[in-house]
């Protein structure tokens, strides 16, 4: 007959494997239900089946440089069929003209491809090339204080003329046509230079209230009284007709839910990265301390935004 010993390790060896077994399927399952909860797509298979409603919120922060980074993250998740709709909360000053407006025609894009709705909601800062960037939107919504609007396009340039000169240095290009090195530092600017760029700048201006009129109901009186760099408050952007509503962040996510006709419905924020610079130097939304916070980003980009045709609050430069 077998010892009691041997009889109670064996037992006990059976007792160990079933205590393991039973663990492993109770962390697989928690594990599987953490994901179905609260789902990070960008860990998981295309095939990954959530039954829940999610409303997608993401941040847009800063000078506009560079669309495509954020445009990638963004599409991303937004494709995904538990997706709704999406809230982006803005807060930039606008930045270079081309991504403005390629953040503009992307969102346009996932509105009508995608069919989801897209909500603008800005509590600080939505000007110029983001005010740009938010009639893509099918709705724009800001608090009564936020500041709304510097519609209009500027181009900055440097006349290091005197400071050669006081340095004895002297610089001379050699070009192909007389507006190849229009803007150059080391000399005045001509007349005819300074008009070749009013016209481009024009142009350009004409793009952004095209699509101003095209997606808000504003008056063509309105629009040419209005539109001309001044930054408005919220109340006052929505007097005028640039924003659709005044409300908050909770308004911003019950108007998403309405436009994807949801009736419950969970936030999925996108897995935050490295923190920005405005978010490592003062958590603050504040006007005040943004434009700062902004004008330290410009110093940044100077060199990318020297010479361009900018959808950028004039103040920073």
């Amino acid at each position: 007959y077998p010892s009691l010993y041997s009889v109670t390790m064996k037992i006990s060896k059976k007792f160990k494997s079933w205590l393991i077994l039973i663990t492993g399927i109770m962390l697989l399952g928690g594990f599987w239900w953490g994901i179905l909860r609260h789902p990070r797509y960008d860990l998981f298979p295309e095939n990954i089946k959530v039954t829940r409603s999610y409303i997608l919120v993401h941040e847009f922060n800063g000078i506009i440089i560079n669309a495509q980074d954020w445009i990638e993250k963004f599409d991303k998740y937004i494709k995904k069929n538990s997706i709704k709709s999406a809230v982006i909360i803005v807060n930039s000053p606008g930045g270079i003209v081309g991504p403005s407006q390629e953040l503009y025609q992307y969102l346009n894009r996932v509105r009508t491809e995608y069919k989801k709705p897209i909500v603008v909601y800005s509590s600080s800062v939505l000007a110029s090339g983001a005010y740009y960037m938010a009639l893509g939107a099918d709705r724009i919504i800001s608090t009564p204080g936020a500041l709304v609007g510097s519609i209009g396009v500027i181009m900055e340039f440097l006349n290091l003329e005197e400071l050669y000169d006081w340095a004895k240095v002297k610089r001379f290009s050699i070009t192909t046509g007389k507006f190849k090195d229009a803007g150059a530092s080391y000399r005045t600017m001509s007349i005819e230079e300074k008009e070749f760029f009013q016209t481009l700048i024009n142009d350009v201006y004409r793009q952004f209230t095209d699509a101003i009129s095209h997606h808000m109901s504003i008056s063509p009186t309105v629009l040419e009284k209005y539109a001309d760099g001044r930054i408005f408050t919220g109340n006052q952007a929505k007097q005028f007709g640039f924003v659709h509503d005044i409300g908050y962040l909770n308004d911003a996510l019950e108007t998403a839910k309405l436009l994807a006709r949801i009736e419950k419905y969970e936030i999925f924020k996108i897995p935050k990265e490295v923190p920005n610079l405005l978010e490592l130097l003062n958590r603050s939304d504040s006007p005040e301390n943004l434009i700062d916070l902004f004008k330290i980003e410009i110093l940044r980009h100077r060199t990318e935004l020297n010479g361009k045709p900018l959808y950028l609050i004039p103040q920073l430069l």
